[in-house]
């Protein structure tokens, strides 16, 4: 693939270039990205990542991830919740973002990264050295017991990628997610395989974000594997 990669060089990068112009641009879901809700045992949730967490594709964030993950958590828990996440963060911006932030003790991180990174460039070496050391900051400053690390989604099935970009960026993705389930062990975390249909309709507009019902059916997902540990 590498080979393939640099054979098809120019091809990708004016695929690359077009489709950067043509991109059409979606705000962040509105709305409150701090909160309290629900009743039960307290539960401290931080969720923390790129356009995907940051809600792209949802009206606001109650369509969005974080809303509906919590909505789900709140049935059974006093759930205080932060999201921390901007439109093309990636793991070295977010290295950053967190070390600048006053967090606060949490149980939980949800950290969604790697769609930029994958797509920027990044070497995977230094990928996986910002990725552990955002593990390293978070088991330390904020004193998390569980943290869950969503698969870098299948970037070969976005609709919005044209042929051979989507094939070239598709592998790149998978070699990233093979890191980060290696990264596990070492960090004690739990990867969660990306396992939802990318379906056109089910997508934003943009073709590349998820649409809220998407969002459902992630934070359904994630919040199975969250209650299995609870």
């Amino acid at each position: 693939m590498r080979v393939l990669s640099v054979l098809l060089a120019p091809i990708l990068l004016a695929q690359a270039l077009w489709v950067g112009a043509r991109a059409l641009r979606l705000p962040e879901a509105a709305g409150a990205r701090t909160g309290q809700t629900g009743q039960g045992a307290p539960l401290r949730v931080l969720i923390v990542g790129d356009s995907s967490a940051a809600g792209v594709g949802a009206a606001t964030q109650s369509e969005a991830l974080s809303g509906q993950l919590v909505a789900l958590l709140a049935q059974n828990h006093t759930v205080s919740w932060r999201l921390i996440a901007k439109t093309g963060a990636t793991t070295a911006s977010t290295m950053k973002t967190l070390q600048e932030a006053e967090l606060g003790t949490f149980d939980i991180v949800v950290l969604a990264l790697g769609v930029n990174d994958v797509k920027n460039g990044v070497s995977l070496r230094a990928w996986k050295a910002n990725y552990s050391a955002i593990l390293d900051l978070l088991r330390l400053k904020c004193g998390v017991r569980h943290i869950y690390l969503p698969a870098v989604p299948p970037l070969g099935d976005f609709p919005l990628l044209p042929w051979p970009l989507n094939v070239v960026l598709g592998a790149r993705a998978s070699r990233f997610d093979a890191a980060l389930q290696g990264l596990t062990s070492d960090h004690n975390a739990r990867h969660l395989p990306f396992e939802l249909g990318l379906d056109p309709p089910d997508m934003a507009e943009d073709g590349f974000h998820p649409g809220p019902d998407l969002y459902t059916l992630w934070a359904e997902a994630i919040y199975t594997q969250l209650s299995r540990d609870l």
